[in-house]
């Protein structure tokens, strides 16, 4: 008996691993450590929205280097106006004709000044922070999701051990039970022994309810549904660590990206000072431009006829003066008359095709330059209040990367430190479940030979229940501690 409840107890993890893979079948899908952080950096909201943070800050780097190119800016109009003449101090002017009319202008600015100069240079900076931070968000999204992986890894492990302990109990009621039948055991005995059962079946109820609702909160990390019957196929190993203390000092002042988004702020911050100063520098500007017109007359017929019986009228006016000169004697001016004042079709084609420039045959303007430097005297000390603002946030940034550096330090001496105690725990609970496990094992043995009563046996198994439960809480706090380690110094360390 003493050996069928070892093999039980030995075996009962193996065992419940077996009948959850026949129960999930094959194509049931399987979920790793690198998996889940890959998952992560895709569909979790909190680090996309990091992810946008970067992209603004993208969008205005190109855009500070933009404003140093010229701006182009054009306008297109169309008017119209009424045939109607309009009068001024009671005489009329204006056509008497509908007029369409079009208008085109096309403008080049250029400003140069300190602030928008020193702009891209700022930006560049930010863009940098925001990378960083992007960085920092990546390592935190890493360190979160590998916590909660090792949540369900313990939850499951418990949940062996509680499969396990609960076999154990089933085997020791059955001993009872056959002791009570042979007068050996007291029915106390058997009712305790099904207490312990009863004990281990709401152990076991409770820890298959703490495994899905750890799973629940891994896949809210991950961003995504989770799947049926996943498996969860990283196993970590506790191996010593091979780290030196000052070697990762080093490696994180240069990679941990906190300290490098606090150091890229503080050159923006000095470059903001400088931007400040630049207001008491002059702002030269650049400008010329295009512009043209058109109109058209919607009845040209109108002013036709009018060249036409304005032709007409000088014709007359001259030939009557010819008539009076060669009354007199004077040569005759007739031919002078016809070449002057005759109005043809062509001419009246002309007028026609020239009014025809509606809507793109413009007239254009002259072009014009210019230039300006203009230079701000005095603008109520506006400018002193945003240097000394921008000063006072340059000091803001130098303190927070002091303080980045002395949080840095204290975080991965603490996490080394940590990890080194939790490995140290692993060894130590490991021997204490091996105690806790050989001590169990005696006290069946002697239980089953009637050399101990039942009290002994289940105080035996609480202890090797708690003995066990420390073992795998110190193997998980290990694997905590490293990815603790891991975030603060800004890469993987194994």
């Amino acid at each position: 008996m003493r050996l069928v409840a070892c093999a039980l107890l030995a075996l009962a993890p193996v065992v419940s691993a077996a009948a959850q893979s026949r129960d999930s079948a094959a194509v049931a899908p399987v979920l790793s450590l690198e998996d889940a952080i890959s998952i992560a950096r895709r569909n979790n909201p909190v680090f996309l929205q990091t992810r946008s943070a970067q992209k603004r800050a993208g969008a205005a780097l190109r855009s500070s280097y933009g404003v140093l190119l010229p701006q182009v800016s054009s306008s297109f109009g169309s008017a119209y106006r009424e045939g109607r003449p309009q009068f001024f101090g009671g005489q009329a002017f204006g056509s008497t004709s509908d007029i369409v009319s079009t208008d085109a202008q096309l403008n080049i600015v250029a400003t140069y000044n300190g602030q928008n100069v020193l702009a891209p240079k700022a930006n560049r900076a930010t863009l940098d922070a925001a990378e960083s931070d992007l960085s920092t968000a990546d390592a935190t999204l890493r360190l979160t999701v590998t916590s909660q992986y090792l949540n369900v890894l313990a939850a499951m492990a418990r949940a062996q051990l509680n499969d396990s302990l609960l076999a154990s109990a089933n085997a020791q009621l059955e001993l009872s039970r056959a002791r009570a039948a042979v007068g050996a055991a007291t029915t106390l005995d058997v009712r305790r022994a099904e207490v312990q059962v009863g004990q281990a079946q709401v152990a076991v109820l409770r820890e298959r309810n703490n495994i899905e609702t750890e799973k629940l909160r891994l896949f809210m990390q991950l961003g995504v549904e989770q799947p049926s019957n996943v498996q969860f196929i990283t196993r970590l190993p506790v191996d010593e660590p091979k780290l030196n203390l000052d070697e990762l000092l080093t490696t994180a002042r240069k990679q941990n990206p906190a300290l490098s988004a606090a150091r890229s702020r503080e050159s923006a911050a000095s470059t903001g000072v400088s931007q400040a100063r630049s207001a008491f520098l002059p702002t030269l500007q650049f400008q010329t431009g295009l512009s043209g017109y058109t109109s058209q007359a919607t009845d040209i017929e109108q002013t036709i006829n009018q060249q036409r019986n304005s032709a007409a009228s000088g014709l007359a006016g001259c030939l009557s003066t010819d008539s009076v000169r060669t009354a007199v004697g004077l040569p005759s001016i007739s031919g002078a008359c016809s070449s002057a004042y005759t109005f043809t079709d062509a001419n009246a084609q002309a007028i026609r095709k020239e009014n025809q420039r509606y809507p793109f045959g413009f007239t254009r303007d002259p072009i014009t330059f210019s230039a300006s430097l203009s230079l701000p005297i005095f603008n109520g000390l506006q400018r002193e209040q945003r240097m000394q603002e921008a000063e006072a946030n340059r000091n803001d940034a130098r303190y927070n990367v002091r303080a980045t550096e002395l949080r840095l330090k204290a975080d991965i001496t603490s996490g080394y430190n940590n990890l080194l105690t939790a490995y140290q725990a692993v060894q130590i609970q490991t021997r204490n479940s091996e105690a806790a496990r050989e001590a169990l094992a005696l006290a069946q043995e002697r239980f089953r030979v009637g050399a101990n009563t039942f009290v002994d046996l289940v105080q035996s198994r609480a202890d090797y229940e708690r003995a066990e439960s420390d073992r795998i809480t110190a193997i998980y706090e290990f694997h905590r501690a490293y990815a603790t380690l891991e975030s603060a110094v800004g890469h993987p360390l194994r």
